[in-house]
């Protein structure tokens, strides 16, 4: 049994690290610096087209957090071809909503000096505005109105599904921002002209209401769930001096004070070509695809500012940090100690560390949830990033048992891997999972797309390669080193929740989901606003498809999110077709 187990585990370390070698990738740089990756696979009717800057939230500074996720929302806005139908008048508003906008940063900070000092307890009162600040206030109220009225309300999305694509989406993360879209072989020169136009032409139009909608998505998602916000200040407290310390969505008075100027600033030197990377995985030829990324993206200029890395790197923690909340959720416990940043020679011991303590036949449940029965659920793993990296560990109490029980079940777990050797069966099994999910990724065109651009715009795309045979050379000692070396208390920060008894009446959709699932239905309910009709019914056609394959214990999951998708169709009158 033990030689069939790990010939299987082998042949399948074999297979995926196989494929990996056979992911055959062409990258042609233009001459202002951008950078084109293609995997042509004959046979497929679609290509899963994407690209990516190197410009996430630790690009920022404070004043102008959540910046980065604004330009996410802005690159939906169109651009001087797509999205009004007057663009003259559309840029004559933009340049008077400017110079409107500077003076009414005149009265604002009349009013927040005053709340400093006490005069007035909000400065956003309207009661507290000087009649030539309620004047300001309306015709910049009029001016948006009337550019609303210009609008044409998501043609970018609607040209793409109009023409066969589909999951046309973006996301903005710590390190990056990424664009991607799903489009039929016969349109990748539909695809070419679109995004390079909104790189070429960008407008930022309704950049200041659209401020407002990125605040709204805060609120749903993080004020508005159990512990969002116990979450950022969880982040705040671990991260010193790094700029991983403020949320990705940024803080809430940048939000009110970021300047379309300092916008365009950040876009010349940040959304520059030279900072940018596209991939192509799908039916198409490489040579018809190099020319035309040289007629449409070979249109921009290289930027004049090189964009710059973060300067500030976190500070060694010297002492044990905690925080301790109470929050309408389960009791738990949350412990993450400082690691390393992708790429470091430790990552791959502590990844496959992180898989010996997660999952249901991993450590951490059998211990805590199956053996000693004090916790519902415990977690483990390993997130390196460009420039910082963290291991974290949660547990949920189970009733009748206490947080400060699961911290002390964990820190079990953990010294039993600093002491005991790992068997080489049960570090073969990681293995043999971890190869299983590349494989599976590296077979997904999709999947594929994002992994080249991901790793492109921070160790360089040839690790897909490169990095499988280094998960395989993990031994048990390595595995026992890294435990040592890096979870020490004073390298640690933790936090304890305690259940605060909701004051108002549950929300009758969230009975029977656990914390977890709770926030990604806040996550969910702040994304779907976002989306039009079209989107919500791939999404929902996509969820019904996959429902019956949702492992039980998920199924409560699924038809919240089911619900909410066909609620937000009867609202926007999208219907479910």
């Amino acid at each position: 049994m033990r030689r069939a187990f790990i010939v299987a585990a082998l042949l399948l370390l074999t297979s995926a690290t196989a494929l990996a070698q056979q992911v055959e990738v062409q990258e042609h740089t233009l001459e202002n610096g951008l950078t084109l990756l293609m995997v042509p696979r004959p046979g497929d009717p679609n290509i899963a087209a994407g690209w990516i800057t190197r410009f996430g939230s630790a690009y920022e500074r404070p004043g102008v957090t959540g910046i980065a996720h604004l330009f996410e929302h802005m690159m939906f806005k169109g651009t001087h071809t797509l999205g009004t139908d007057d663009i003259e008048r559309d840029l004559q508003i933009i340049e008077q909503l400017d110079q409107l906008k500077a003076e009414l940063r005149t009265e604002e900070a009349v009013l927040l000096e005053k709340q400093r000092l006490g005069e007035i307890d909000d400065s956003n009162d309207p009661a507290a505005r000087s009649p030539r600040h309620q004047e300001l206030f309306e015709a910049f109220n009029a001016l948006v109105a009337e550019q609303k009225s210009l609008l044409i309300k998501n043609e970018f999305d609607r040209i793409y599904t109009g023409q066969g694509a589909s999951g046309m989406n973006a996301g903005t993360s710590q390190d990056f921002t990424v664009y991607f879209v799903n489009v039929p072989a016969n349109k990748l020169e539909l695809w070419f002209w679109m995004e390079s136009d909104r790189l070429l032409n960008p407008v930022f139009r309704e950049f200041y209401s659209e401020r407002a909608v990125v605040q709204e998505e805060r609120r749903l998602s993080t004020d508005s769930t159990p512990t969002g916000k116990f979450d950022e200040q969880f982040d705040a407290m671990f991260w010193e001096s790094s700029p991983y310390s403020w949320p990705v969505v940024g803080w809430p008075s940048d939000l009110e004070g970021i300047t379309r100027e300092e916008a365009i600033n950040y876009f010349a030197t940040y959304y520059a070509p030279n900072n940018l990377s596209l991939a192509l995985v799908g039916d198409f030829d490489p040579d018809e695809a190099i020319e035309l990324a040289e007629q449409y993206f070979g249109r921009l200029q290289h930027g004049t500012e090189l964009p710059q890395q973060p300067r500030t790197r976190e500070m060694e923690q010297m002492a044990e940090k905690r925080m301790v909340a109470h929050a309408e959720t389960n009791p738990q416990v949350e412990i993450r100690y400082h690691t390393v940043a992708d790429g470091h020679a430790d990552e791959p011991a502590l990844v496959v560390l992180g898989q010996i303590l997660n999952g249901r036949t991993g450590r951490l449940y059998k211990a805590m949830v199956e053996d000693q029965e004090i916790a519902t659920s415990a977690s483990g793993f390993q997130n390196g990033q460009t420039f910082e990296g963290f291991f974290q560990l949660n547990g949920v109490a189970k009733q009748e048992h206490t947080p400060e029980e699961v911290e002390r079940g964990i820190y079990a777990e953990l010294e039993k891997l600093q002491t005991e050797p790992v068997s080489e069966r049960e570090l073969q099994k990681v293995k043999n999972q971890n190869a299983a999910s590349n494989f599976r990724a590296l077979q997904s065109n999709f999947a594929l797309m994002l992994q080249l651009l991901i790793r492109e715009a921070n160790r360089g795309w040839q690790h897909i390669k490169t990095d499988p045979a280094l998960y395989e050379a993990v031994s048990s000692g390595d595995v026992m080193r890294v435990a040592n070396e890096y979870f020490a208390p004073e390298n640690r920060t933790v936090a304890i929740y305690y259940r605060k008894e909701s004051s108002g009446e549950e929300d009758p959709l969230l009975a029977g989901l656990d914390d977890v699932e709770r926030q990604q239905v806040g996550q969910l309910r702040a994304m779907l606003p976002q989306l039009n009709a079209e989107q919500l019914r791939q999404m929902l056609a996509q969820f019904e498809e996959n429902a019956s394959q949702t492992p039980e214990e998920n199924q409560d999951l699924v038809e919240v999110v089911l619900r909410l998708i066909r609620d937000r169709l009867e609202v926007i009158g999208g219907g479910a077709r």
